[in-house]
Formats: C-alpha cells, sequence, structure tokens
C-alpha cells in the first residue's frame, strides 16, 4: 500500500472543481463514463492492430446503483490502469491519457473524447469518497485499487479484480442524494449518453406482471451506438432520417419538413443531421433544438456559439472534434474551427433550400409557409444567406400563388407603377378586416400580397432598402404599402390630386362637427384621430382612415426590434379622411350648416370682423421690435386674441351640440371604423342598432 499526496500546485484544487470547475453538479456522470467509454475504445484499437489479442468480450459500460452503500458504480471492460498509470493519470490533475493515446495511435484511434484529464475529478462534486478499482488488460498485470476522500491525500494499493477494466465507485454526499435514484440516472444517461458508441448499461428491461413493473434477464441498454449521423447518406432512406428524428425528439409529433445530412472531412471534421422543423410564429418556442457532440458525446444543446441564431431554429445533431472546448465541455471557445463550420453550416442550409427549389418548386411551395420565419430571420440576420436564398424566397398573394420577388415585381410592374416610377406593392395583414379595400384594389386589375407572417414587416423593410440601394437612389423606387392605409386611388397615384374646392366655413362646418364624434383620446388604447379633407372620387367610401404606413411599421418592428421600444410607446394616429367628391359629404355638410345657421351666421360675422381688427392690429404692430412694444399694445393684442379663439370655440360648440342629434355622421364614421376592422364592443352594438333605426 502506498500513500501520496495528488500532484496539484495548491490543497485549494478540490474546492475549485466541486464549485466553478463545472457548470452543472450532473456532468460527473457523463464525464465518467466518457473515460469508460476511452478506455473501451482504446481497447478496440489495440486489438485492430495487434496489440492486444485476447478476447474482448463483454464491452459494455454498466452503470450500477446500491442505495444500501449509497454507491454509485461506473464499470468498463476496457484498457484497465496498472498502479503506474493510475499515478500517472490520476494523481497528476491535467495529463491527458487520452491525449497521449491519440499521439500515439493518432492514424487507428477512434472516437477518443478526453482532452484535459479533468473529467475524472468531477466525481467529487457529488461524492465524499471516490474508488478505482482497475486491472489492466497487461498480461500479469497487478490490479490496483485507489481511494480519495476530496483532498490532495490518496491511498493506493494492490487488489484482486476478477475481470479487465476499471470500476468507478462514488460514494454520494447526502446533499446529493438525487443521483441514487434510478429515475435521475437514467434522465442523465438518456440526456448524455445517447448515442454513444459503446452500449451503455442501466440495470434490466423491465415489463408489467401483476400490474406492476418487473425486471426482465435482458439487459437495458440505453444507447444507440450507430446513429444516423454516423452512417452514410447513400446508406439512409428518408425513413431513417425520421425514425432518428423522433429519437432525438420523442415528444416531438410533427414529422420534419426536410433534412440535410453534413459530413465534412477537411479542413475540419464535422458530421451531424440538421432537420427543418414546421416554424409559425414564436421565434424562441423552437430554440436550443440542435444537440452538439464530440465523438457522440453529447455537450450542449446551448449552440450560439457555434451557428448564427437564425440555425438555431433548426432541430437535429452537430458532431465534431474541432470544436474547442473548456474543461468542462460545456462551453465553447471561439476560434477560426467555429468560424469555418459556422460558414460550412450556413452554406449547407443555403444550398439546401436553393436545391429543393429548383428540383421540386411545387412542393417547396407547399412547405413555404412552414419555413418563411426561418428563411426571413436569416435573411434578416446574414448579408451572405440574404444573397444565397433571395432566389427561392417567396412572396404569397391573396390567390394563394407563390413567386420570387423578381417574378413578383414583373408580375405587378405594369399596373402598380404610379406616376412618380415607384413599383408599389399592396399588401394586407388581415383580408378579412381589409376587405373592402381589397375589393377596391382588385376591382382596378392590382395585385394584393398576403404578409401576415411574424417577420413580414422586416423582411418588406429589407426589399425596400436592397431595391434603393442598387439603383443608388430613391427614384424609381419599390414601396410596399398595406391595402388598407388609404384610398386606392392615394396609394397608386396615377395623375394629380383633385383640389378640395370648401370654402373655410364649409370646413368648419365638417371638421367640427365629425371632430366632436370621433372616439375620445384614450390614454389605454393610445390611439388618436384627426380630421382632414380629400377629394377623391365619387365613388369612394365618403368617409375613411388613413394611417402613416411608416409609423405604423415602425410600430409593428418595435416588437421584435431591440432599440425601438420608442415606437412601441407611441400612440396609434388615424386621419380621418371626409371625401369632398362624394355626394353624399356635400348633401350632409349643407344639412349641417343650414341646421346650425341660426346660431352660426352670427358668430361667424363676428369672428370676421374679430379677425379683421387683430390683422389690423399686427399690421400696425409688425414693423415694431418686440422689446419696443408698450404693454398696451401687447395687452391689445392679448385681448383680441382670445376673443378669436372664443368665438370659434362658440362655434364648435354649436356644431357639436348638433352633431349629437345628428345619426348620419355618427354612422359615417362608424362605417369608416368598420371598413378598418376598429369598430367593436360596445361601439359597434350602437352601429347596428342605429342602422337599425335609419332603416
Amino acid at each position: 500500500m502506498s500513500k501520496g499526496n495528488i500532484g496539484v500546485t495548491s490543497d485549494n484544487i478540490f474546492p475549485v472543481i466541486k464549485k466553478f470547475l463545472y457548470s452543472d453538479h450532473e456532468i460527473f456522470l457523463r464525464e465518467l463514463i466518457s473515460n469508460a467509454v476511452d478506455a473501451t475504445q482504446k481497447l478496440r484499437t489495440l486489438a485492430s492492430v495487434g496489440e492486444f489479442k485476447g478476447e474482448l468480450g463483454d464491452t459494455s459500460v454498466r452503470v450500477i446503483l446500491d442505495k444500501t452503500k449509497k454507491t454509485l458504480t461506473v464499470q468498463d471492460h476496457g484498457i484497465g490502469m496498472t498502479a503506474e498509470e493510475v499515478d500517472k493519470y490520476i494523481n497528476q490533475i491535467a495529463f491527458s491519457g487520452a491525449e497521449e493515446f491519440v499521439n500515439q495511435y493518432k492514424d487507428k484511434a477512434e472516437a477518443i473524447i478526453g482532452h484535459f484529464g479533468l473529467g475524472f475529478y468531477s466525481a467529487f462534486m457529488v461524492a465524499d469518497k471516490v474508488e478505482i478499482f482497475s486491472q489492466s488488460y497487461q498480461e500479469d498485470a497487478q490490479a490496483v485499487h485507489w481511494s480519495c476522500e476530496g483532498n490532495p491525500e490518496y491511498v493506493m494499493e494492490p487488489t484482486i479484480k476478477a475481470d479487465r477494466g476499471t470500476d468507478i465507485v462514488l460514494h454520494i454526499n447526502d446533499e446529493f442524494t438525487q443521483y441514487l435514484e434510478d429515475a435521475t440516472i437514467e434522465t442523465l444517461l438518456n440526456k448524455y449518453c445517447k448515442f454513444l458508441p459503446v452500449e451503455i448499461v442501466f440495470g434490466k428491461k423491465k415489463e408489467w406482471k401483476d400490474g406492476k413493473k418487473v425486471d426482465t434477464d435482458e439487459d437495458n441498454v440505453i444507447n444507440n451506438v450507430h446513429p444516423a449521423w454516423t452512417k452514410k447518406p447513400a446508406d439512409l432512406t428518408d425513413e431513417d432520417y425520421n425514425t432518428f428524428y423522433h429519437e432525438l425528439y420523442p415528444a416531438q409529433m410533427d414529422e420534419p419538413l426536410f433534412h440535410i445530412h453534413l459530413n465534412v472531412d477537411y479542413p475540419f471534421h464535422l458530421t451531424g443531421i440538421l432537420y427543418f422543423p414546421k416554424i409559425k410564429n414564436n421565434l424562441d418556442v423552437r430554440r436550443n433544438k440542435i444537440q452538439l457532440y464530440c465523438n457522440q458525446v453529447f455537450v450542449t444543446d446551448e449552440v450560439e456559439n457555434i451557428v448564427p441564431e437564425y440555425l438555431t431554429l433548426l432541430h437535429g445533431v452537430i458532431d465534431s472534434p474541432d470544436i474547442p472546448l473548456n474543461v468542462s465541455r460545456s462551453y465553447l471557445q471561439s476560434d477560426n474551427n467555429v468560424k469555418k463550420i459556422s460558414g460550412h453550416i450556413t452554406k449547407k442550409v443555403a444550398d439546401k433550400l436553393a436545391e429543393l427549389y429548383k428540383n421540386d418548386r411545387e412542393n417547396f411551395e407547399k412547405k413555404w409557409d412552414d419555413i418563411k420565419l426561418f428563411i426571413q430571420f436569416g435573411m434578416l440576420s446574414d448579408e451572405k444567406f440574404y444573397d444565397r436564398t433571395i432566389g427561392c424566397a417567396l412572396l404569397k398573394n391573396l390567390d394563394g400563388k407563390y413567386f420570387t420577388l423578381e417574378e413578383y415585381k414583373e408580375h405587378v410592374k405594369e399596373n402598380q407603377t404610379d406616376k412618380h416610377g415607384d413599383l408599389i406593392m399592396l399588401y394586407a395583414q388581415d383580408p378579412d378586416a381589409s376587405y373592402s379595400y381589397i375589393e377596391r384594389a382588385k376591382a382596378k386589375g392590382y395585385d394584393v400580397l398576403l404578409m401576415d407572417g411574424e417577420l413580414d414587416v422586416h423582411a418588406m423593410s429589407q426589399f425596400e432598402q436592397k431595391a434603393t440601394g442598387e439603383q443608388g437612389d430613391a427614384k424609381n423606387a419599390l414601396r410596399f404599402v398595406r391595402v388598407d392605409s388609404d384610398v386606392i386611388e392615394n396609394l397608386i397615384s396615377k395623375e394629380n390630386k383633385n383640389v378640395v374646392a370648401l370654402t373655410s366655413e364649409q370646413e368648419d362646418a365638417l371638421r367640427y362637427t365629425f371632430e366632436s364624434v370621433l372616439p375620445k383620446n384614450d390614454k389605454d388604447t393610445k390611439v388618436n384621430y384627426s380630421v382632414s379633407f380629400e377629394s377623391v372620387s365619387e365613388d369612394a367610401l365618403p368617409v375613411f382612415l388613413t394611417q402613416n404606413e411608416f409609423m405604423r411599421r415602425m410600430k409593428e418592428m418595435s416588437v421584435h426590434q431591440q432599440g425601438m421600444s420608442f415606437y412601441g410607446q407611441m400612440p396609434d394616429h388615424y386621419n380621418v379622411v371626409i371625401n369632398t367628391a362624394n355626394p353624399k359629404v356635400n348633401v350632409l355638410m349643407q344639412q349641417i350648416m343650414d341646421a346650425c345657421a341660426q346660431e352660426v351666421l352670427p358668430l361667424q360675422e363676428q369672428l370676421s370682423a374679430k379677425k379683421d381688427e387683430e390683422q389690423q392690429i399686427k399690421d400696425a404692430q409688425k414693423d415694431i421690435k418686440e422689446q419696443d412694444l408698450t404693454q398696451e399694445q401687447k395687452d391689445a393684442v392679448t385681448a383680441i386674441t382670445k376673443e378669436v379663439a372664443a368665438l370659434k370655440q362658440q362655434i364648435k360648440n354649436a356644431y357639436a351640440e348638433h352633431a349629437k342629434n345628428e345619426d348620419k355622421v355618427s354612422q359615417l364614421i362608424d362605417i369608416a371604423l368598420l371598413a378598418s376592422g376598429m369598430l367593436k364592443g360596445e361601439a359597434l352594438a350602437k352601429f347596428v342598432n342605429r342602422s337599425v333605426d335609419l332603416l
């Protein structure tokens, strides 16, 4: 028996291991099993080159719980260790046996996982004491027993062990008794060891008997030692790929849309399979679904540092020994290999999309709605991805037809180019709410796109910016405009607007009347309204709503884009446009003016006189500097201004009082709100009742 101190530079190594070296305590099981797999793979390598001539026999790694003794054992039948090797590889922390072995057998060794010589010590995160029982594969080698209680002191002595290989026995700390539960261990084995290249056995398979689960005689093998990504694509069918997808994600009910098989040998090693799941909305709901492996050992499902953020919406597996990891294999370290791998994966995904579009456009169109969000996210995030996929990114119109951007530009160019040379692409986000606007657009022979996706607003802005950039200026621009943001005559203007031929008194009559009936600005709903006048056409609605395309789009984009919250906090602003070309407006205007004439005309005469007086005072003072005005002169201006404002308010009040009993005004406003999908609740009920009364 020998005693000694583990070769470390500080007595504080164990507190560091327990608290800081590993990101999660559960990692210990992965590390110990990885070491056991390494030992088994080493033995297989030695046998393949003729240096081990014995029988390989059972090479499975077994995980054994003993709740009575409070121990967890990881047992392998691999290469084993002599006392000298235990001293070298265990007592000297950070000397990696796997590293040395790979260097010696680099042309033969396969899937040797360890790189740092620290994995074994993760056991001390959950154990008070750790023992090693090891029998080397070498003939006449003496078995060795090593034990340590979580401090630099160890005991090593000869022992008797019947089988070749190594048993690591953990005496579990009372704080971590969950690692003595079958369910906990099986969960961790399924998480970290599901695809290891050596069989991992945990207990026996169970079956129902007499109303309860009982053990059978068959070993419970946790893992699939030959997962699909380790095979050649030519050896796999679509059914094989789908089966593996559900092996990765047992709770996933949908089938993947398609897959990409990665297989690179130079200038780095990379294998894997990526799947396109159905993606509808909510960018975060399916993240962390790509699993990173190192030689079939699960490392992490947080792969943002390996693949661009938008690719994290994909599902699947990436396996590479060339991705640098820190000592716990839980975090990625950035280097050139990672950048190369990221670039390769991005290119493969873009190439796959282009290939699917080119070879089977009909099928690609059927899947477009499910992959649109992913492709848009990629195009918005990555300039190279945009360039590679713009040729297969599709737009869908309300008739369900699909076009590439260039195809659609050609489709609408003749009809939808306005008088300025701008190409106007009309779109709807809610076809039902915008139905009347859509019908008017179609009546003029215009086409309308359906843009109801989560990133459609961002995508439209990107298309517009790209088009402007290609042309070098804003002339002959490409513009997306929501079909219900204005009357169609204004959205695609073919000629100059008609002049609004109203006197100031007529404008006041309409403005004050309609303003008094509009929904009140509400701090909770954050909606503001203002009244304006346009002479559109006789058959256009008498009253309609418009909304600034830029401001509305900024508010929509602020939902997903940091730094734009300012727009999201702003109230919605709608312009209530009175169409003075519509005969109904002129009839109503005359009715309002006639009904209010007795009260309003005298006020207008007084207002006119006061305005003349106000102008005379201002003319008399226009050549006098502000500081040279007397207080009497200043008071005269203030007084006349107040009198003018008071008369305007009286006129406004007169029209507002009349509007209370003028159902036609309320009806026209409600029709405008209804056409824009904004009439709801109590206001909608009042509209229905008023409509019945007006019949």
